[in-house]
């Protein structure tokens, strides 16, 4: 019976695999493709580029800095497959002005034809505990984190929509998967990223527009240094269980998942993990990720929990230590 009851799990997921691939999205093909990266002058929005700059796509970078975008398009450029392929730099705050950004894409798309995968990678960090982040902060992470997708995005759906075809990524964070200890001016941010995806999917994909959200890890990344400097010990400590990763072992996954169509990009076991508890609602691309998440999601919550357990005996840890520390130095 336990036999009959396997053969038949083997040859089901076997029947997934060969019928997936029927109502999976077609591959976008990156030769001569026109791909936009915001905040691509640096960390994984550069690598982004160049890893689609090396399969033949023209790139448009947007990042604030002129300096950096123009070293970075000069790096880019070494990576070239072909004698046509051109590196566009805008100047421009994606987060500020949509009048702004929609004129640049305009400019973009009219040297450039129209924009085929857009990376929403602009972005930046603040941590600390609550009360001690400036109110302003919040604002500001708002901006740029989530309204600096929003206007990109905005500025070219309509044009993808006419063709038919597109893709649009949303790097977020595994933060944006798990809130953590002094991540609460971050966090609610890259939340907000998959509810605009998932919202944003629903929309387009009758119009074969494939959104991706991408849960990078820790990633070693100017970014991520300075953010370093002033994370509270308890965010150190928990940061300290994953590994960190390189710039362009992240850039190469969600590259993939874009071309592919996937919802969901996570890089790691971990990242993977995290995909499965959170994966709630969220589009599936094929039949087999959905098994997948059907039958790992109850051992998984298992781990979590292990997990959540952990980080919060690091917060107690340090809560005692401090107020120790303090009562020290009171009867000095």
């Amino acid at each position: 019976m336990l036999l009959l009851a396997a053969a038949f799990i083997v040859a089901f997921v076997l029947l997934l695999y060969m019928v997936s691939p029927l109502i999976s999205p077609k591959p976008l093909k990156l030769p001569g493709a026109h791909v936009v990266v915001t905040g691509g002058s640096s960390g994984i929005g550069k690598c982004i580029a160049i890893q689609c700059y090396k399969q033949g796509a023209f790139i448009t970078l947007i990042a604030r800095d002129e300096n950096k975008l123009l070293q970075t398009k000069k790096e880019i450029e070494k990576y070239s497959v072909n004698d046509k392929q051109v590196v566009l730099c805008i100047s421009v705050d994606v987060s500020k002005d949509y009048e702004q950004v929609e004129n640049v894409l305009k400019q973009a798309q009219e040297k450039l034809g129209p924009v085929d995968m857009l990376v929403n990678c602009a972005g930046t960090s603040v941590t600390g505990k609550f009360e001690d982040i400036e109110v302003n902060s919040f604002e500001r992470l708002m901006a740029v984190n989530y309204l600096g997708s929003i206007y990109p995005s905005r500025a070219v759906i309509a044009t993808m929509k006419e063709r038919r075809m597109g893709r649009i990524v949303f790097v977020s964070s595994q933060a944006g998967q798990l809130g953590l200890f002094g991540y609460t001016a971050y966090s609610p941010t890259k939340f907000a990223l998959r509810g605009l995806a998932e919202a944003l999917q629903m929309e387009v994909k009758p119009y074969n527009i494939y959104v991706t959200v991408a849960y990078p890890p820790d990633t070693d990344t100017p970014g991520f240094a300075e953010e370093s400097k002033t994370k509270p010990l308890e965010t150190k400590l928990i940061s300290e269980t994953s590994s960190v990763c390189q710039a362009e072992q992240v850039a190469r996954v969600i590259v993939k998942d874009a071309i592919q169509g996937n919802f969901n990009s996570s890089v790691g076991s971990d990242g993977y993990m995290l995909s499965i508890l959170t994966s709630g609602m969220s589009p599936v691309t094929s039949i087999t990720e959905g098994l997948q998440q059907v039958v790992c999601m109850g051992i998984f919550r298992i781990v979590g929990l292990f997990y959540l357990g952990s980080f919060d005996s690091i917060v107690r840890r340090c809560m005692m230590q401090r107020e120790k520390s303090e009562s020290a130095d009171k009867t000095e």
